[in-house]
């Protein structure tokens, strides 16, 4: 098997890759230099040149509060660009696989959401998401794997910040009221590269079991560290900023069941697994 993966030198698209290498399964890992999503010609010559069997979407425009200020240029990455590749893709037929988010739901409530609920963005990032959503489930060939909190070794991430910014101040403040699950892109490209080989195309919710609050990450992530560093849990304005966030990410991952795919593990013992990795 031959895949195309875009955005690369992005912390999931870096492990993807390597996770391929790992398995004999050719990668040819792209980014803007190598192929600009936003242009349709240089996508349809890259992606036919290359003759791969899949398409591995991971670029994306990921600055969540600069996407209010830059709604069209956020639109051209995650909508336009999403749509190139998918047009090459439906041309192929070959099947192209895309990361969505968490944001793409309102986070209201306490419930997990399930993978068909209805989306209701709160912030343009989250609309653009959705809006790649839409375009990508019309191929017969698809997948679309949303995910959250993520962190990986190339790339920055809250568990570095955090890192940091107990070294460097011994005190923290982290908001106690938006209660997730963070994803480990090592954990999550196992599971794509398992799903790109076979046909259960679909939605599907892809994070570390289990959830928390920032503020209880940020407490395991000083626990596991043997770090002293004290964290003060905050409500949510107490850190005001342009893009609303959804107060609930927690995600049902029934369909990841259903077709037969392993969940990843906890959150807590990735935490752990990647803190080896980069302390």
């Amino acid at each position: 098997m031959k895949v195309l993966v875009t955005g690369v030198k992005g912390q999931l698209g870096y492990d993807i890759v390597n996770e391929c290498q790992s398995r004999n399964i050719e990668a040819i890992g792209v980014d803007i230099d190598e192929m600009d999503i936003t242009n349709a010609s240089q996508v349809h010559d890259v992606i036919c040149n290359a003759r791969v069997d899949a398409v591995i979407h991971c670029a994306a425009w990921t600055a969540v509060d600069k996407a209010e200020d830059e709604v069209d240029m956020c639109r051209k990455v995650n909508k336009d660009g999403t749509k190139n590749i998918a047009d090459v893709c439906q041309q192929l037929d070959i099947p192209m696989m895309y990361f969505s988010t968490d944001y793409v739901f309102d986070g209201l409530g306490e419930q997990p959401w399930n993978e068909y609920d209805e989306r209701k963005p709160l912030n343009v990032y989250g609309q653009t998401k959705y809006e790649g959503e839409l375009i990508v489930e019309k191929l017969k060939k698809h997948f679309i794997i949303r995910i959250s909190w993520v962190f990986g070794v190339n790339g920055h991430n809250f568990i570095k910040t955090m890192l940091r910014l107990g070294k460097e101040r011994g005190e923290v403040s982290v908001v106690d009221d938006q209660i997730g699950s963070p994803t480990y892109t090592y954990d999550l490209a196992k599971l794509c590269v398992d799903m790109i080989q076979t046909q259960e195309y679909g939605t599907y919710h892809a994070t570390n079991e289990g959830i928390c609050s920032w503020y209880e990450f940020a407490c395991e992530i000083f626990k596991q560290a043997q770090m002293n560093v004290k964290v003060n849990p905050v409500d949510s304005a107490a850190f005001p900023v342009k893009a609303t966030r959804p107060k609930n990410s927690r995600m049902n991952k029934s369909e990841l069941d259903k077709h037969g795919f392993d969940r990843l593990p906890t959150w807590q013992d990735a935490l752990k697994r990647y803190l080896r990795n980069i302390l």
